[in-house]
């Protein structure tokens, strides 16, 4: 908000500015003789910017008459579409999303709304910026819905396609937007901890098939290409946001969930809002091309030196874009411990011009655009601290198809443990866990008599443990633990992301030994029905999940630990070289 009208525009909550118009059913932006002069937009803009015409998915309206308040009335949802004005497209412009650098994305599509949520802006105005954000339908790409009590990924992307004003020097003039910068951003199912992982642009990987949405709202598929660069994944032949959801799950094995996509503005006008981002440099940077000027040490950089700094890439390390990729995390910490430092936290001016900046530079996927969507997600990332949040890339080695070196392709020897730690929801830093108290049900699962090991019937399934998992604890049980009763079943159904064991209730001392044995939490119990085994006798099923760690491996216990990899955390500065 504004400060520069009479009074302080702190005093002022902006939804008790918001009043229902009895005559017209709409609400109005009132402001009294004595009020202080809002800063805060109503719920449509008065008139598309110039840098958000022509752009997928965007939002406009048309201009407000002169001494109105109240916002041209929303078309209901499924009412037909309305004529279009004298002088304007029948059909809405199509917003194209510019370059958003990781800084951007994360905290510009979520933090800002984790702020202004926490600050009690209110419902309006959060309508407000919800109406801020453009949409695009990517189909069964994305999830349907949110789930505040699951792990969930989002994919988060930044095109080369340079639009709005002041951007002429940065991305291709001539690109029809590629994904030139994207991160996985896996946040955990406790809330603990969240992993960044960045794809290079220059990833070789194999693009599948995928639907996407046309302009007249048929669908059509576009081919998929293997060999070929990751930043094609969008853009090209049409491909949208769902086509890279689709090529991120194909090298990676993670399905994203939702993804947001951001444009060059957002980082002048993010930083700008927080007064600035601290960086630090080992040597003095004088990029022609960027035109980034720093003296070696720690600088403030905001608006244009501050995309500037995120965009060079001929200043550090070997002027390559993993080295680019180094510095931009590194400035993502920064922005983020600026954005949660108590000057900004307490400060609605900060917070609403950063909400603002943070909006008006997003484009999700349709599930997440409503306003209570965007609101849970913002409060489910608040939970996260920020020395629990690791930066990493995933492990590549030059492409061995080239003699001049210009791509490259993913190491399969260290990254499959890196892909198969987050699909397993597990922490690359150390997580202090919080004992939580279970529901009184649920803990006395774990509590009366245990059977001897002999008498413990199951039959054992893997439901997303690494292959041969399910013989290889069979195999200790049988020989190590004495549960001889026991037998492999094959592969579950479906992934699990915890182990499980599903138990008849007559079958509870049974459960309660293996769970003591396998070192199996009360959750992880699961009260239901008994299956047959071979000798056609009642049994119990236990499903490994991606949590497993290993034959004679107690789930309870840290003996596995997530695989060593080269990482940053939020919560520390670094310097960039």
């Amino acid at each position: 908000m504004d400060a520069q009208g009479r009074g302080r525009a702190d005093d002022v909550d902006p939804a008790d500015q918001w009043v229902l118009n009895p005559n017209t059913g709409e609400y109005e932006l009132r402001l009294s003789p004595s009020a202080p002069q809002s800063g805060i937009p109503g719920p449509r803009r008065a008139a598309p910017s110039p840098s958000r015409m022509g752009a997928p998915g965007s939002r406009t309206t048309a201009p407000v008459a002169p001494g109105r308040d109240v916002p041209p009335p929303r078309r209901r949802r499924g009412a037909p579409p309305e004529e279009p004005l004298p002088g304007r497209r029948g059909r809405r412009p199509v917003k194209q999303k510019s370059k958003a650098k990781k800084a951007l994305l994360w905290t510009g599509g979520t933090m800002a709304f984790v702020l202004v949520a926490g600050a009690t802006t209110g419902y309006f105005y959060l309508k407000h910026l919800e109406g801020n954000v453009g949409t695009t339908d990517v189909g069964d790409a994305a999830a349907s819905s949110f789930s505040k009590d699951e792990a969930f990924n989002i994919l988060i992307i930044g095109t080369d396609k340079r639009t709005g004003e002041g951007n002429e020097g940065y991305g291709d003039a001539g690109s029809v937007g590629h994904a030139d910068t994207t991160i996985l951003l896996h946040v955990a199912k406790d809330r603990t901890n969240a992993t960044a992982l960045s794809i290079p642009r220059d990833l070789i990987v194999d693009i599948p098939d995928c639907k996407t949405k046309q302009e007249d709202g048929t669908d059509t598929v576009v081919a998929g290409q293997d060999g070929v660069r990751f930043n094609r994944s969008l853009g090209e032949r049409g491909r949208d946001a769902g086509c890279t959801m689709r090529t991120v799950e194909a090298a990676t094995g993670i399905k994203p969930d939702h993804f947001v996509m951001a444009d060059f503005n957002a980082v002048k006008t993010l930083t700008t809002a927080v007064d600035g981002v601290e960086v630090c440099v080992e040597n003095a940077v004088n990029d022609k091309k960027s035109k980034l000027v720093l003296p070696a040490g720690t600088s403030k950089v905001e608006g244009e030196r501050a995309l500037a700094f995120v965009r060079t890439r001929h200043a550090f390390g070997n002027e390559g874009d993993l080295d680019r990729i180094k510095v931009q995390q590194q400035f993502l910490g920064s922005l983020m411990r600026k954005m949660t430092s108590g000057d900004t936290l307490t400060s609605p001016t900060k917070l609403l011009k950063l909400a603002e900046a943070a909006t008006n530079a997003l484009t999700v996927n349709e599930a997440i655009g409503k306003v209570g969507t965007l609101k849970d997600i913002a409060l489910e990332l608040k939970k996260v601290p920020t020395k629990n949040i690791s930066f990493m890339t995933i492990p590549v080695v030059d492409n061995p198809a080239e003699t001049i070196k210009a791509t490259v392709v993913v190491d399969r020897t260290r990254a499959p443990a890196i892909f198969d730690a987050i699909a397993g929801d597990v922490s690359f830093t150390e997580v202090k866990k919080q004992e939580k108290k279970e529901k009184a049900e649920v803990a006395a699962r774990l509590k009366g008599t245990k059977s001897a090991a002999s008498d413990v019937r199951v039959r054992i399934l893997n439901g997303g443990a690494a292959g041969g998992s399910a013989q290889q604890q069979l195999a200790h049980l049988q020989t190590e633990e004495g549960v001889t009763k026991s037998e492999n079943a094959g592969n579950a159904e479906a992934a699990l992301a915890k182990t499980t064991l599903e138990y008849a209730p007559d079958q509870a001392d049974q459960a309660r030994r293996l769970a003591d044995i396998m070192g199996l939490s009360g959750a992880a119990m699961k009260p239901g029905k008994s299956v047959t085994n071979a000798q056609g006798l009642p049994a119990m099923t236990l499903t490994l999940g991606t949590d497993f760690k290993g034959a004679g491996v107690k789930l309870n216990s840290s003996t596995a630990a997530a695989p060593n990899v080269d990482k940053s955390t939020a919560d520390k500065a670094q310097c960039a070289s």
